[in-house]
């Protein structure tokens, strides 16, 4: 994951970069379901996943790409388009294990498209946000962080 740029010096920044590497973990775990066939588990996890991705998303889209939006429309759109198509699948989930017997591979597929928006988000729109956004627009992302909060761990 990115180092390279010094974002993650960044508390806000740290927090989502925290939250993709727990994303990126719960993956892991939901790939080792697969292989066993628990889609019991695989459906859990998937909530797992969701639950960070709420405040996460949020922080990111009324906080980051708020600011972002006017200097990368396409990016910013493409991006949250890409939000919804995650979101989606996840909820199949929301309920219990769906009944369906392709959704495990569409939620193979979907965490495939998460990892690949994670790179994106850390690559491109964290570094893009270190030099686009002040202090103010700093302090209004946080303002988000604060209203929806994290389930990351507390020190």
């Amino acid at each position: 994951m990115c180092e390279y740029c010094g974002c993650q010096s960044l508390a806000t920044i740290d927090e989502l970069t925290r939250e993709h590497d727990m994303v990126v973990n719960l993956i892991g775990e939901v790939r080792a379901a697969l292989a066993i066939g628990d889609a019991g588990r695989m459906a859990e996890l998937a909530r797992g996943i969701a639950a960070i991705l709420g405040p996460h998303t949020e922080v990111e889209e009324r906080g980051l790409f708020a600011f972002l939006t006017g200097e990368f429309p396409g990016q910013v759109a493409a991006l949250e388009a890409e939000h919804r198509t995650i979101e989606a699948v996840l909820a199949q989930a929301a309920d219990g294990t769906p009944a369906d017997p392709g959704w495990p591979a569409r939620l193979m597929d979907t965490l495939e498209l998460l990892r690949e928006h994670i790179l994106k988000e850390q690559d491109g729109v964290f570094p893009a946000a270190l030099i686009a956004l002040d202090a103010t627009d700093w302090d209004a992302v946080e303002a988000v962080r604060a209203r929806v909060g994290t389930l990351l761990p507390q020190p």
